[in-house]
C-alpha cells in the first residue's frame, strides 16, 4: 500500500507556502490539484508558483494549453501513475490543491460509468434543453460546481447532461458506486481553514496584488497569441471578469470587484465540499504552531520517508 499525503483548504489560503516546507523536510514530490495551473501561460490569475525558483519536484503544472481539454478522469490516470512512480523512488507522494472533484477522483473510487443513470432526470434535462438551450444547461453545471463545468466542452450536450446527473445522484452511496471510498493508499488528509472575515481579507488582498502584478496584460496577450475567449481556461475566475472588461462590457474597478466577490464565493463552496470529507484533519492557518502540528502529524504517520 503506497504512502500518500494531501494538503487542501481554500483559494488564497497559503496552501503552497506550507506544501513547499512540507516537501522540503519529508522527501515529497507534489502533485498539483489544481484545475486551473495545468494550463500553461495562464500565470498570474492562478498565482502558479515558479518552478525554476524552486527544487522540488511538482507534476500536472503546465501540462495543456488553454484551449485544450482537461478532464477529471484526465487528472485521475495520470495521478494514480504518478502516485505510483513517486513511490518506487521511495518519495512521498504530496497531492495539493483545492480543486475538490480532482482530489476525490484519487480518494474516492470515482467511476463516472458507474452512476446510475436516471431517465426521469434526463428527461428533465432534455426539456429544458429544448426549452432554454445548452447554455442554461451548462450554467446549471457551473452553479453546482464551477471547477468541473471549466473541464467540460460547453457545446458537449451529452457531456453536460451526464455531468449533471453524476452531481445529482454521485453522492448516494447506497445507490451508486461513484463515492466507495479508496483504501489503496495509506491516507493522511490535512486541510487548512482560518476564520472567514481573515481568508476573505487575503482574498481580496491577492486580486489587488494580481492586478499590479499585470493581470490584466497577461489576459490581453493570451487574446493577442490568438487564444479565442471561448476557451475552457477562460472561464476561470479572474480571467473571465477580465476578458468582459476588455470588450467593454464593465469597468476595470467592476471587474476587480467581480474577481473578489467570485473568489470569495468559490472560497466558500470549496470550504463546504471539503467539510463533507471526515478523513480530512483540519488545521487553522493561523495557528503559531501549524507547522509543529503537522510536522509531527505526518512524521507519526509515515516515520522516515
Amino acid at each position: 500500500m503506497n504512502n500518500l499525503l494531501i494538503l487542501t483548504g481554500p483559494t488564497g489560503i497559503g496552501k503552497t507556502e506550507l506544501s513547499l516546507k512540507i516537501a522540503d523536510k519529508y522527501n515529497c514530490e507534489i502533485i498539483s490539484a489544481d484545475s486551473m495551473q495545468i494550463y500553461k501561460k495562464l500565470n498570474i490569475g492562478t498565482d502558479k508558483i515558479d518552478l525554476n525558483k524552486i527544487n522540488i519536484p511538482h507534476h500536472l503544472i503546465d501540462i495543456v494549453d488553454p484551449d485544450e481539454d482537461f478532464t477529471v478522469s484526465d487528472f485521475q490516470k495520470k495521478s494514480k501513475d504518478l502516485i505510483m512512480e513517486i513511490s518506487k523512488k521511495k518519495k512521498l507522494p504530496f497531492i495539493v490543491g483545492g480543486t475538490g472533484l480532482y482530489i476525490n477522483s484519487i480518494i474516492y473510487n470515482l467511476n463516472f460509468q458507474e452512476v446510475t443513470k436516471d431517465e426521469e432526470y434526463r428527461k428533465y434535462l432534455e426539456a429544458l434543453y429544448e426549452e432554454k438551450g445548452l447554455n442554461y444547461l451548462y450554467h446549471k453545471l457551473y452553479d453546482l460546481d464551477p471547477t468541473l463545468a471549466i473541464t467540460m466542452d460547453k457545446n458537449n450536450k451529452n457531456r453536460i447532461i451526464r455531468a449533471l446527473e453524476i452531481l445529482k445522484f454521485g453522492d448516494k452511496k447506497e445507490t451508486s458506486k461513484f463515492r466507495e471510498e479508496n483504501n489503496d493508499y495509506n491516507l493522511l488528509f490535512l486541510g487548512l481553514n482560518m476564520d472567514r472575515n481573515a481568508l476573505y481579507k487575503r482574498i481580496n488582498n491577492r486580486v489587488d496584488t494580481m492586478i499590479d502584478s499585470g493581470l490584466v496584460e497577461e489576459v490581453k496577450n493570451l487574446l493577442d497569441m490568438g487564444y479565442s475567449d471561448s476557451s475552457n481556461a477562460f472561464k476561470a475566475i479572474g480571467y473571465k471578469e477580465i476578458i468582459s472588461y476588455l470588450k467593454g462590457n464593465i469597468t476595470l474597478t467592476e471587474s476587480i470587484e467581480l474577481i473578489k466577490k467570485n473568489s470569495r464565493n468559490y472560497a466558500k463552496r470549496q470550504i463546504t465540499w471539503f467539510k463533507r470529507d471526515n478523513r480530512i484533519i483540519w488545521f487553522d492557518k493561523n495557528d503559531i504552531n501549524l507547522e509543529n502540528k503537522i510536522f509531527n502529524l505526518i512524521g507519526d504517520k509515515f516515520g522516515n520517508i
